[in-house]
C-alpha cells in the first residue's frame, strides 16, 4: 500500500512538473507578441493605430482567438460604394430586312435609343487618413457618379484616381482629413490556416463582418468568378469566410487588425457563397495603388519569357497532350515544381540572360512553385528593377542578375494607361527585317494579350505600317495615333501592315469604351 501511494505521488509530480514547463511555455511564447505592421510606403503614410491590439489566444481559459478587436479596429475604414452609370443616348443598328438589300445599302437602318441608369454596389477600404480609398476596378468600372457612404452613415463624393483591369484593382478618392484607417499588413506572412476576417457590405448590409480561415494562397483560378469578370494576374488568398455580392472591394483583415488583401471575387455555380472566396493580396495592392497615385497608371514590368508549369497536377489542357512531355522533363531534372521555359521573347528582359529549357525556380530568393508565384512576384517591381533569378540549367542552378523591361522593352515610365488598352507590345522593326521585306520603317507587334488588338485578330509577328494613314515609326507614333482616335467621334484604328511572309493584312481595331 505504501509502495502503491509512492508511485501515486510519483506520477502526480510528474504531471505537475510538465504542467508547469507547459503552462510557462505558453506564458514565454504567447508574451512576444509582435508588433502590428502599419507601414504602407512615403505614398500612403500611417500612424501605428493606436486602438489596433493584437488578437492572441487565450491561456487562462484555451478560448480561441479573439477577433472581437480585429473587427472593431477595421469595420469604420471599410466603406460602401454606390457606381452609377448615368443613362445616355446611344446609336444603333436594326439587322437588314428584305428590301435593305435591293434598295438600301444591306446594313439595316440607325436609330438611336436612350438607356436607362445603371447602378453597382461594392465595398471599399480606405487606406490613408486624407480620403484615398482601394477598390476593385469592376466595382467602378464605366461609372459616371460614385458615391461612398462611411460607416458613420456620411456620404461623400468620391472620383476615381486611377484603375488597373489587370489586377482588378481602382484606386479612390474622398475629400476631407482624419479618416478612419486599417493598418497595412504584409500578405507574404499569412500561413494558411490562419484565421481572418472579410469586411463588406454584402447584399447592401452595411458593415458585415464574417470570419474564416486562410485555405490556399497563391491560387489561380482562371476566368472562373461569380461576376464573369477575373484579373488577369491572379495570385489570390483563398478563404473560407463568406464573400458575397457586394463584398468586392471590401477588406480581408488578420488577427491583428491589419488589411492583408482586397476582397475581390467569389468561386460559385450559384453566384452566391458557396465555401471559398478570394481576395487580392497586399503584396500586390501597395505597389499597384501606389503607382496609380503617383504615375495614373501601373508600371509593370514582363520577363518577357512564355513557360510551363512543371506540376503535372497544375496543367490545364483538355487532351492532355503536355502532360507526358512535362512528366519526362520533370524526371529528368528530378524537380517536382518550377517554372519550364519554353521560349524567350526577342528584346524583352529575360533575352541574353535566360534560356529555353531553363527552369525558373526563384526570384530574389522567393521560391517559384507555379506560375501564380511568377506574377505576384513580378506584380511587385517596376520596369528598371534589377532582380536575381534562380534557374536550373544543365541540372545545376544558376543565379542571374537581370533587369525587368516593360512591355514596350524599355524602362521608360508609361504616362498614359490607354496603351494598355491594346494589349500588346510593339518595337521598331530591325534592319534585318527591312531589307528582308523591302521596308524603310514599321513597328514590330512583339506580343499580345488579352485587349483591342487580340479581340481584331492581329498576332505576335505582325508588321505595322500605318494607322489611320500615319506612318508608324515608333512606338510613340502608335500612342499619338491612339489618342487621336479615342478623342475623336469614331475611335477606330485602321491598321495597314505586313506579315514577316510577305502578305498584306488590314484591321480595324476599336478603341472606344464599352458601354
Amino acid at each position: 500500500m505504501r509502495q502503491t501511494t509512492k508511485n501515486i505521488l510519483g506520477v502526480a509530480a510528474i504531471v505537475l512538473l510538465s504542467s508547469g514547463v507547459g503552462g510557462y511555455t505558453a506564458y514565454k511564447l504567447l508574451s512576444k507578441e509582435r508588433m502590428a505592421t502599419a507601414t504602407f510606403n512615403e505614398l500612403f503614410p500611417q500612424n501605428p493605430a493606436s486602438n489596433v491590439k493584437l488578437a492572441g489566444f487565450n491561456a487562462v481559459d484555451a478560448q480561441p482567438v479573439d477577433l472581437t478587436q480585429a473587427a472593431e479596429t477595421s469595420i469604420h475604414a471599410v466603406v460602401h460604394i454606390r457606381a452609377t452609370q448615368l443613362g445616355r443616348t446611344e446609336t444603333v443598328r436594326t439587322a437588314p430586312d428584305f428590301f435593305d438589300f435591293f434598295f438600301g445599302d444591306g446594313r439595316g437602318q440607325q436609330r438611336q435609343i436612350q438607356t436607362q441608369p445603371r447602378v453597382g454596389f461594392g465595398s471599399g477600404v480606405i487606406i490613408s487618413k486624407d480620403g484615398y480609398i482601394v477598390t476593385n476596378n469592376h466595382v467602378v468600372e464605366g461609372a459616371d457618379e460614385i458615391a461612398v457612404k462611411l460607416n458613420d452613415e456620411r456620404e461623400l463624393k468620391g472620383r476615381i484616381i486611377g484603375t488597373d483591369e489587370s489586377t482588378d484593382l481602382a484606386l479612390l478618392k474622398i475629400e476631407g482629413d482624419d479618416f478612419p484607417t486599417i493598418p497595412i499588413g504584409n500578405s507574404d506572412d499569412l500561413k494558411v490556416g490562419e484565421w481572418v476576417l472579410a469586411v463588406g457590405n454584402p447584399f447592401n448590409l452595411n458593415s458585415t463582418v464574417t470570419a474564416g480561415i486562410v485555405s490556399a494562397k497563391a491560387r489561380s483560378i482562371g476566368t472562373m468568378s461569380a461576376n464573369g469578370k477575373a484579373a488577369d494576374i491572379q495570385s489570390f488568398i483563398q478563404t473560407d469566410a463568406a464573400i458575397n455580392s457586394g463584398n468586392s472591394g471590401g477588406a480581408l483583415v488578420n488577427a491583428k487588425g491589419e488589411l492583408v488583401g482586397i476582397n475581390a471575387m467569389l468561386y460559385s455555380p450559384t453566384g452566391a457563397y458557396s465555401g471559398y472566396g478570394f481576395a487580392i493580396p497586399t503584396s500586390i495592392m501597395t505597389k499597384v495603388v501606389a503607382d496609380l497615385k503617383q504615375y495614373g497608371t501601373v508600371q509593370r514590368a514582363m520577363l518577357g519569357v512564355m513557360c510551363t508549369d512543371l506540376n503535372v497536377g497544375l496543367v490545364v489542357d483538355e487532351e492532355n497532350k503536355q502532360v507526358q512531355e512535362i512528366k519526362d522533363k520533370a524526371k529528368e531534372l528530378g524537380l517536382k515544381e518550377g517554372l519550364w521555359i519554353r521560349e524567350i521573347v526577342e528584346g524583352g528582359s529575360a533575352d541574353g540572360f535566360l534560356k529555353v529549357d531553363d527552369v525558373l525556380t526563384a526570384i530574389e530568393g522567393k521560391k517559384i512553385h507555379r506560375f501564380a508565384d511568377l506574377q505576384e512576384e513580378l506584380a511587385k517591381h517596376r520596369p528598371g528593377d534589377k532582380v536575381k533569378v534562380t534557374v536550373i540549367r544543365d541540372k545545376k542552378e544558376k543565379e542571374i542578375t537581370l533587369t525587368l523591361k516593360n512591355q514596350q522593352g524599355n524602362t521608360k515610365v508609361v504616362k498614359d494607361a490607354d496603351m494598355e488598352l491594346l494589349g500588346a507590345a510593339f518595337r521598331p522593326i530591325t534592319d534585318e527585317l527591312k531589307e528582308q521585306l523591302n521596308l524603310n520603317y514599321g513597328l514590330e507587334v512583339t506580343g499580345v494579350r488579352e485587349g483591342k488588338m487580340k479581340e481584331a485578330g492581329i498576332r505576335r509577328g505582325f508588321i505595322i505600317l500605318k494607322v489611320n494613314d500615319m506612318p508608324m515609326r515608333s512606338v510613340d507614333d502608335m500612342e499619338t495615333a491612339l489618342k487621336e482616335a479615342s478623342r475623336s467621334s469614331e475611335p477606330v484604328l485602321f491598321i495597314t501592315g505586313k506579315f514577316p511572309s510577305g502578305r498584306v493584312g488590314y484591321y480595324a481595331v476599336n478603341v472606344g469604351q464599352e458601354e
